[in-house]
């Protein structure tokens, strides 16, 4: 006999897949900045074997834990989820400028820094000759 207090099996199912996911994403991230698991486990206070069984899907990450996942991953929470940070309503392919900041966010933070000194270095010249 089933117990009424426990979930349905889909919704368990529909957990379980969204948390293989939001694995997925986040060792998809993590490793496109070139991080170790032990760096990530590290800066959420949790031990390495926590944080691939998060990124394996097999352990729940906290809720509260996913504000600092993606502030060191450098991405929304949304995007961690899944979820389109487009507003409501749009439809269609993101502008090329979104696309190239989203590769941009993924790309390690040197390089991020050094896309950054030569966008500053093009805008400064474009705006002495305006």
């Amino acid at each position: 006999m089933l117990d009424p207090a426990s979930p349905p099996a889909v919704l368990c199912m529909k957990d379980q897949d969204f948390y293989q996911q939001l694995g997925r994403q986040i060792a998809q991230k993590r490793k496109a900045l070139g991080l170790t698991q032990t760096d990530l486990a590290q800066a959420l206070g949790v031990a390495q074997q926590t944080m691939a069984h998060y990124e394996g899907g097999t352990a729940r990450i906290a809720v509260a834990t996913l504000p600092t996942v993606a502030r060191v991953l450098g991405v929304s929470i949304e995007e961690l989820i899944g979820e389109s940070h487009r507003p409501p309503g749009k439809r269609g392919p993101a502008p090329k400028l979104q696309q190239q900041l989203e590769q941009l966010s993924r790309l390690p933070r040197a390089k991020q820094r050094f896309v950054s000194e030569m966008l500053d270095s093009v805008l400064m010249q474009a705006g002495r000759g305006a």
